[in-house]
């Protein structure tokens, strides 16, 4: 009697602890590079079951031009059901990760869009296994109309590696579609006074959001985010301005400020900020967030 007892609490356990560990590797994980496109997949998979959306790089970490693998993203890609990346050479750093792990699938967010050439202006597509570093402005989600694609690519993405839910992904990309193109317009109505203004910016990640809403930028100071410009650039950056009549220099809160104010005492150009949505809170409404302030802060820069 007792060793059927026995059995019987045995055979419990073991169905138990078997149904713990089906629950707890039950779901997906899906891993993004930076915030950006943290925010996209947060909005692509909100409310499925079962899912969970880690970023590599963390809210904080801002741009990933000097970024450094660190030992905890090694461990938390070979748990990963994909990879989303933003493409363009922004995650070139990881190249030979991706190589390593054959089987990890990579969605890559920028696929198929023409990104500016950061050495010539010119337009050029961006395919899958496109990652030349230097080569290609890849800031392309600070043109809503090209983090749309980002954000139907995602969802693309993902109903590929987790069908089971694909239809959940698509609507919830035409949901946030929805969102950003209203926050769109709102951005151009409210910009429409500002276009042909010329501006200095002290990165490029500003090109695309320029081109979409019609303002100029007639000097980057600094390509590399977090650079600082040489002597001879703050001189000829004083001379671009002075000589524009630029009335404001656009710097990041992710990086130093200390050239554009050494240019803005030269000048007497104002010195705001502008964020390239590359670090934030973490909500699902952050992107659009930011993007209003932007606009709200050109406005106060650049109105007559």
């Amino acid at each position: 009697m007792k060793r059927s007892v026995l059995a019987v609490l045995l055979t419990l356990a073991l169905l138990l602890c078997g149904g713990c560990a089906a629950e707890e590797t039950a779901g997906k994980t899906f891993v993004t590079s930076f915030y950006p496109m943290y925010v996209f997949t947060l909005n692509v998979t909100k409310d499925v079951p079962g899912v969970r959306v880690v970023n590599m790089a963390g809210e904080s970490t801002g741009c990933l031009h000097d970024y450094q693998l660190q030992t905890r993203d090694m461990v938390t890609l070979e748990g990963a059901d994909a990879l989303i990346i933003n493409g363009g050479g922004m995650e070139q750093f990881m190249d030979k990760v991706i190589a390593q792990q054959p089987d990890l699938p990579v969605i890559d967010a920028g696929s198929g869009i023409d990104m500016l050439c950061s050495e010539d202006g010119h337009d050029h597509e961006h395919g899958e296994h496109d990652h030349d570093h230097g080569v290609y402005n890849a800031h392309v989600w600070l043109d809503p109309a090209l983090a749309i694609q980002q954000v139907q690519n995602i969802a693309e993405g993902l109903a590929a590696v987790d069908s089971e839910n694909a239809e959940a992904y698509r609507q919830n990309a035409a949901d946030y579609t929805a969102r950003i193109q209203a926050l769109d317009a709102e951005l151009s109505a409210q910009l429409a006074p500002l276009v042909g203004s010329a501006i200095v910016t002290f990165h490029e990640a500003f090109t695309y959001f320029a081109d979409a809403y019609g303002l100029v930028v007639v000097g980057v100071i600094a390509n590399d985010a977090g650079e600082e410009p040489s002597t001879r650039q703050i001189a000829s950056t004083c001379d671009l301005v002075k000589g524009l009549g630029v009335q404001a220099l656009f710097v990041e809160p992710q990086y130093p400020t200390k050239s554009a104010e050494t240019i803005a005492r030269e000048t007497g150009a104002g010195v705001y900020t502008l964020d390239p949505v590359v670090s934030g809170d973490g909500s699902l409404e952050s992107y659009e967030n930011v993007m209003r302030e932007n606009a709200r802060v050109l406005t106060e820069a650049l109105e007559p």
